[in-house]
């Protein structure tokens, strides 16, 4: 990896301080024997550091009192069997300590950061002298995010009210000393979340030096050829991820576009063009003289969504046109015309290609890969890329026999734009209301990092105990309400 000690210094000048407060759950029953369970519920979704305090009833303790302790961001995963858990994704990422509290009165801080609402404690070992009490359950949430600066959003829809408010605490809750994915997994800064993450930050809580960081952090620790990791580490020191894709690496551009647009900042987005159009550069080499991106079958080399059926051909030709419009607005401002000229070129072979060699004349969508695959994700690529305006791709593929749907609330996302980006915006906002208005229904506090109405509790980890219920790529709801549904 190249680390750049210029853009790392300046990344970590924009390292903000956490805002932090005390939210206390009520403790009812609280007296434990030996086997007995007590579920906490703090009422709110947070991420922080819990403190337990703790005495006894009967006579003085003679033996340690042994506690096992589960955090979870919804109840259902407190009905897992944790030791029958064999998913791919490492089971150290399950929420669970177990202690020994040796004396009492006692006052117990776990050092270990925290996202929940519920917390359960189980007695797996106390004397039969006497019992466990617990007479407080402190946690000192974190986020870079303060609520002060979040103003109402202006709407009397109840239902919408109530979406924006979960979707700004997914935002909220995410923003720590990064942008992170998820606070429970992986704690870390993935960029295909971070681009999400700031578009509702612009419309929410405006902390463009956390996205400011962020886009230095990226550019400060890269692959030797100047690729773009699709996430990066924070502890112990800045390290870029050993994973790359196609499209997250160009999702910088866009990034760093939107950043602009929001900030006027121009001395940042001259200081990092040169990173950001490398991306195109060496997004370049992955297509064939005929101007289509290469079919891969290596798994992840472009994400696009949480589906290992998808074939990502289209997508990813979709994908780099719309960073290519992005990287022609870059150049145009700082006034390269020779190198805005170049990229409009680009593009055009480009959108030409994908005209000609992947839309299905007969099926009247767009397909991708040798077994000419009908997808949804390949319609709203070819949109935001600006090869087609018509949504009725989008309604046609999905009565397709076969059609491969969508997973994740980032592939929605960027469905709800292409709806917006061909006019449909009462469709958009039905999306917003039937998607995200059902994780609601659920008794979502956050949105999830997968949600499948048919089947709310699925996951592609083998177990919904590593599953992140508070995800970045969740928030959308916050900026699109906030954008094109105000009143």
């Amino acid at each position: 990896m190249i680390r750049n000690a210029q853009f790392l210094n300046t990344a970590e000048a924009f390292k903000p301080i956490l805002n932090r407060r005390t939210v206390s759950a009520q403790v009812q029953k609280n007296t434990l024997k030996d086997g007995d369970s007590l579920v906490l519920d703090f009422q709110e979704h947070l991420v922080g550091f819990v403190t337990l305090s703790l005495s006894f009833e009967g006579s003085h303790p003679d033996a340690p009192a042994w506690i096992e302790l589960q955090f979870a961001e919804r109840k259902q995963e407190f009905s897992e069997d944790v030791q029958s858990y064999n998913g791919w994704v490492s089971k150290s990422w399950i929420q669970q300590e177990r202690i020994h509290v040796d004396t009492f009165p006692s006052i117990v801080k776990l050092s270990r950061r925290y996202a929940f609402r519920y917390l359960k404690l189980t007695v797996l070992g106390i004397s039969s002298k006497y019992r466990l009490k617990v007479e407080e359950a402190q946690c000192e949430a974190v986020s870079s995010a303060n609520d002060a600066d979040l103003k109402p959003y202006q709407t009397q829809d109840r239902e919408l009210s109530t979406i924006d408010r979960i979707a700004c605490r997914t935002l909220h809750d995410c923003m720590q000393d990064v942008f992170e994915d998820g606070p429970k997994r992986d704690r870390r800064l993935w960029i295909g979340d971070l681009r999400l993450q700031a578009l509702a930050n612009t419309q929410t809580y405006r902390r463009f030096d956390l996205v400011r960081r962020c886009l230095y952090l990226f550019a400060g620790s890269t692959f030797e050829n100047g690729q773009i990791s699709a996430a990066i580490f924070t502890e112990p020191e800045i390290e870029a991820d050993d994973t790359a894709m196609f499209d997250y690496s160009l999702l910088f551009v866009p990034t760093l576009w939107d950043y602009y647009e929001a900030t006027g900042d121009r001395e940042t987005l001259s200081e990092l063009w040169p990173v950001a159009y490398r991306q195109i550069g060496l997004a370049r080499d992955a297509f064939d003289a005929s101007g289509l991106v290469r079919d891969s079958n290596v798994l992840g080399w472009c994400f696009t969504d949480w589906n290992l059926q998808l074939n990502k051909q289209t997508s990813a030709q979709g994908t780099y046109l719309y960073c290519l419009k992005a990287a022609k607005q870059i150049a145009e401002t700082l006034e390269d015309t020779k190198l805005a000229a170049q990229i409009e070129a680009d593009y055009a072979q480009k959108r030409d290609a994908a005209l000609r060699y992947l839309f299905d004349a007969k099926k009247g969508v767009f397909v991708s890969g040798k077994d000419r695959q009908v997808s949804v994700a390949s319609q709203v690529w070819m949109i935001l890329g600006g090869v087609s305006d018509d949504a009725q791709i989008l309604f046609r593929a999905k009565d397709t026999d076969g059609v491969i749907g969508m997973v994740t609330p980032y592939m929605y996302h960027h469905y709800v734009q292409a709806l917006i980006d061909t006019g449909r915006r009462e469709d958009a906002l039905n999306t917003l209301r039937a998607y995200w208005g059902g994780m609601a229904n659920e008794g979502a506090d956050t949105f999830w990092e997968l949600y499948n109405p048919e089947n709310p509790n699925e996951s592609p980890y083998g177990g919904t105990i590593v599953l992140s219920y508070c995800h970045a790529w969740s928030c959308a709801p916050a900026y699109f309400l906030r954008k094109y549904y105000t009143e």
